[in-house]
């Protein structure tokens, strides 16, 4: 556990000692065999057997509310009873033509929190269908054959450009390829793939499991990548308009928020989504350097993998701490559990008033909140000994070239429209993402069909 320092009731009060403990941040915390361990697969694929009576536990339910619940409405009954009759590569059919990030999604999305929280078995029997690991099984098996489920149709002579090779620009891609258009992606980012490649905790998507799904959704045909293309920087949205029939934006939430609090550019104070990222891309985990003491500050699945991944780094204590009560935090219960089981504290009830040392972080003074009339207030302080803050606080929206709700870009712009997470509505699910791109790709196409306006 993060040490207690001392308790305070006015700013101040914390002992700064003489020497910087960002010496604390150090590669090679755990023996070379135990890194292997640690970032292995976090739920292995089940085999043809288990699958079998995990499949023969479902209802089969005609007004199935697991279908209702997931966001991009697979028909979850019929690829399960497909899964029960022996035919897995037709579950896998049945998902990827609603989600052609099925696989992705079956690895990352809370289902304890969709389908699965809404199972009849779950609600009478308080133990669900496993529908995600089902999920898993039957496009795991139809990937790993290499076999792509769908072919393009007749070319159209339409041309799109999508801006973001994430869940949402991928999804869309690819269901207008499969439509007959032309598509070209455009991404800021070395590498496709967005979230899924750059911002999921390694354990939960184990070799390359991101890039082998980009690889294999591209097989449709009628679609180029272009990486290292940011918009604004490199092309403007006016010369794509010029140049394609439609574009489509799928830019994700390239800011971060900030937490307004003094200290917090001290060294060894950083983003949580780049520590994420730099150890998705590290070939050598052991090569990573993490503090001793480490304080995660956020509620949402951010901030889990972060406070998990220093862990599994061999940070002897990593600690979350979260402005609000169990209930308000963003991370499900089942992510909450998998910290705590994993050796993390998680603190509820406490907003950061100040990063405390002296050129580097030594410590995070926080005061405990409770729920007022005008919002939270702030109660007694205590402060967290670290070496190491990791901030995940949320991520906002930079560079949004098109007419705005809010804070998020509108879905439909003249022939421009927008998904994922930086359009207005987005739920920073993978699989909500998918469904944006999905539905934003057959407007697109019944648009440039004439199909509608």
């Amino acid at each position: 556990m993060a040490a207690l320092i001392k308790r305070t009731t006015a700013k101040g009060g914390f002992a700064v000692p003489n020497s910087p403990l960002t010496a604390g941040i150090v590669p090679n915390r755990l023996a070379a065999d135990a890194y292997a361990a640690n970032f292995s697969d976090l739920q292995p694929v089940y085999d043809q057997h288990e699958a079998r009576v995990a499949a023969d536990r479902c209802y089969f339910c005609h007004d199935a509310p697991c279908m209702t619940a997931c966001p991009t409405s697979i028909d979850i009954p019929l690829f399960i009873r497909q899964i029960a009759t022996g035919t897995p590569d037709a579950a896998a059919k049945t998902i990827f033509s609603q989600n052609i990030l099925g696989g992705m999604c079956a690895r990352v999305c809370p289902t304890e929190q969709l389908c699965e929280e809404v199972c009849v078995r779950e609600v009478a029997e308080g133990k669900p269908v496993e529908i995600g690991r089902l999920q898993r099984f039957a496009t795991d098996g139809l990937m790993g054959k290499g076999v792509h489920p769908f072919t393009r149709a007749v070319a159209t002579g339409k041309r799109v450009a999508v801006v973001g090779a994430g869940p949402a620009g991928l999804a869309c891609a690819h269901r207008l390829a499969m439509k007959g258009h032309e598509v070209v992606i455009f991404e800021r980012r070395a590498k496709a793939g967005g979230l899924n490649e750059y911002g999921i905790a390694t354990y939960k998507t184990p070799e390359d499991f991101a890039a082998r799904e980009v690889a294999w959704l591209l097989q449709i045909g009628g679609i180029s990548v272009k990486t290292g293309v940011e918009l604004g920087r490199d092309v403007t949205l006016a010369a794509l308009q010029a140049e394609y029939d439609a574009v489509f934006l799928g830019i994700g939430l390239a800011g971060v928020n900030a937490l307004r609090a003094a200290g917090e550019d001290l060294a060894g104070v950083r983003n949580a989504v780049d520590f994420i990222a730099e150890l998705r891309q590290v070939a050598d985990k052991s090569s990573l350097p993490v503090g001793r003491d480490v304080v995660v500050i956020g509620g949402g699945m951010t901030a889990v993998d972060a406070a998990v991944q220093s862990k599994l780094l061999g940070a002897q204590s990593v600690t979350m701490v979260y402005r609000r009560g169990k209930a308000r935090m963003s991370a499900s219960e089942y992510e909450q559990d998998h910290a705590t089981g994993a050796g993390v504290r998680i603190i509820y009830g406490a907003a950061p008033v100040q990063v405390l040392g002296e050129g580097a972080v030594e410590g995070v003074e926080f005061a405990y909140t409770v729920e007022g009339p005008n919002g939270l207030e702030m109660g007694e302080r205590f402060t967290l000994k670290a070496d190491q803050v990791f901030k995940a606080i949320g991520q906002t929206l930079v560079g949004a070239p098109i007419a705005q709700e809010g804070a998020k870009l509108v879905k439909r712009a003249g022939m421009v429209w927008a998904g994922g997470d930086c359009a207005a509505g987005g739920e920073d699910l993978t699989v909500t993402a998918v469904a944006e791109g999905r539905d934003a790709a057959e407007e697109i196409n019944a648009v440039l069909m004439g199909a509608m306006r």
